[in-house]
């Protein structure tokens, strides 16, 4: 899953791609490097990011989408939160929702996921954005991740989204310490073990860059790649980059040397 940024304040990427034909030529970029599927956000969910109203984050969105699904044949999918956000993406070509509130933050998103018969990806968060960091804490963060997510697929079904569609994301760095990112990608089998696929979204983020001492997000690449490695080991089905042409190699080396094993 390649990330399109249409922010000005993403953590790693904001204001590169704010244009619509800044966006659109990235998207293209993404596709020839090899992503599977582009994932299209208008609002940073940065740790302290500032909320964007809908009919601005419609704005930047839409007339990307629509452009990238008539150049691409590559799915896309709309990173927001807001219903009325989806429903205009799903409505322009889109046909998957990411929803880093797993459909909690607007009452009426599991019913537009519902009725467009649209794959969603629930993602775990505490608090919001602009809270979640503030001191979280856990007992058994893989144990109450895995609770989480399970409910949050029950009542996904239970609204009316076909269970098929539905993709879970740990949501590393949303409401966590290093520790605890670093514990469930120790742990991603016993994610990956809930019966949904598993998205799993680790690309440039802080917790690698206080592992690896690299300030910049763009000096995170390895660290992102390593995850990735650990990913594709521990059976998940997508992983969210922003480096996607380093990781489709990475993915392709390691899908030989495992058609090898015995």
């Amino acid at each position: 899953m390649g990330i399109l940024n249409v922010t000005p304040d993403s953590f790693s990427d904001g204001g590169l791609f704010f244009s619509p034909a800044q966006a659109i030529s990235q998207g293209q970029r993404l596709a020839a490097a090899g992503a599977d599927l582009l994932d299209i956000g208008g609002e940073s969910t940065r740790p302290g990011a500032k909320p964007v109203s809908s009919e601005e984050e419609c704005e930047r969105v839409v007339p990307v989408i629509e452009a990238l699904a008539r150049a691409l044949p590559l799915p896309l999918s709309i990173d927001t939160s807001k219903a009325a956000v989806a429903e205009a993406a799903l409505q322009a070509g889109a046909c998957m929702v990411n929803d880093v509130t797993a459909l909690r933050g607007d009452a009426r998103m599991a019913a537009v996921v519902a009725a467009a018969q649209a794959d969603v990806v629930l993602m775990h968060m505490r608090g919001t954005p602009r809270t979640m960091q503030q001191r979280p804490r856990y007992r058994d963060v893989v144990s109450e991740v895995a609770r989480f997510l399970r409910q949050a697929a029950r009542q996904a079904v239970q609204a009316g989204i076909a269970r098929e569609r539905i993709w879970l994301d740990p949501g590393l760095g949303f409401g966590k310490t290093l520790a605890h990112n670093l514990q469930l990608m120790a742990e991603l089998k016993r994610l990956t073990s809930l019966g949904f696929p598993l998205v799993l979204g680790a690309s440039r983020k802080s917790f690698l860059g206080q592992v690896m001492n690299a300030p910049d997000p763009g000096g995170r690449l390895a660290g992102s790649l390593a995850c990735a490695a650990t990913a594709f080991a521990q059976g998940v089905r997508m992983v969210r980059v922003h480096d996607v042409a380093e990781t489709v190699q990475l993915v392709r080396v390691l899908s030989a040397i495992e058609q090898q094993r015995p």
